[in-house]
């Protein structure tokens, strides 16, 4: 495991996955800074630049949201710096409206989706790999954290569940991209030092290929809940990020 001296640059420290990858990067022996956008607007270009050159990161963990302009011009910073830099994108991108594309996706499939968010997580794609051909663009699926709190699956099963007197309803025909947020973290920080470039897909359930019922049931095993899962058949849909299982843990591996 490689060390991570020097000090890295994370936005989104605020949100959910970066802190764990902030967390690990420390472990690894570096240092962590966030971008604080009351001091440093995102859209305020020169003072962006004068922050970054103060700071000189040895490398960039773009985790947070924002523009696909501030995106570009972070990725063009560690390109002219010759510095890693990590985005995270979303399986978003392919979308999930009638007549969007059935996956499993592969690090190749084109973005497809119309709706705005995964039409912004698209942008941002595209902004990142014209500033930077050799930035890892990391598309990532829903995210679990056994801690429960924040913006991940195991809070929004338990508030479905509290809401339906213990119930959480699931479709058996729907294979989801998904990972425990602890993987998600360890794969991105392993990415920033290996040299790798491109897009890559990171996703638990891509070799496990549970379907949501089978997930879970796992989930609450894992974090002790007791859970009634209610199986129905409405969605149909395989949203699987496949083509690099060897990047991150499978799902099923946390027991």
């Amino acid at each position: 495991m490689a060390r991570m001296d020097g000090t890295w640059l994370i936005t989104g420290l605020n949100g959910t996955v970066a802190p764990k990858v902030a967390a690990r990067v420390v472990g690894l022996g570096g240092e962590v800074v966030g971008w604080d956008r009351a001091a440093v607007p995102p859209d305020d270009v020169a003072a962006g630049r004068a922050f970054l050159t103060a700071l000189r990161p040895a490398g960039i963990f773009h985790l947070g949201m924002g523009a696909e302009a501030w995106a570009g011009r972070l990725a063009a910073y560690a390109r002219e710096h010759e510095l890693p830099f990590v985005v995270t994108s979303s399986v978003s991108v392919f979308g999930d409206a009638p007549g969007d594309p059935d996956g499993p996706f592969r690090p190749s499939d084109a973005p497809t989706a119309t709706d705005d968010y995964g039409s912004y997580k698209a942008r941002c794609e595209v902004a990142v790999r014209e500033a930077h051909p050799r930035a890892v663009v990391a598309r990532i699926g829903w995210q679990a954290d056994p801690d429960g709190v924040g913006n991940n699956m195991v809070a929004q099963l338990a508030a479905q569940a509290e809401a339906s007197g213990g119930v959480v309803r699931a479709s058996r025909r729907w294979r989801p991209a998904t990972s425990w947020m602890a993987d998600t973290a360890a794969a991105l920080t392993d990415l920033a030092t290996s040299g790798r470039a491109g897009t890559v897909h990171l996703d638990g359930n891509a070799a496990d290929a549970w379907t949501f019922p089978q997930v879970v049931r796992h989930v609450a095993r894992v974090t002790g809940h007791a859970w009634t899962v209610q199986e129905h058949e409405e969605l149909d849909h395989d949203t699987r990020l496949v083509g690099d299982e060897d990047l991150i843990r499978p799902f099923s591996a946390r027991t």
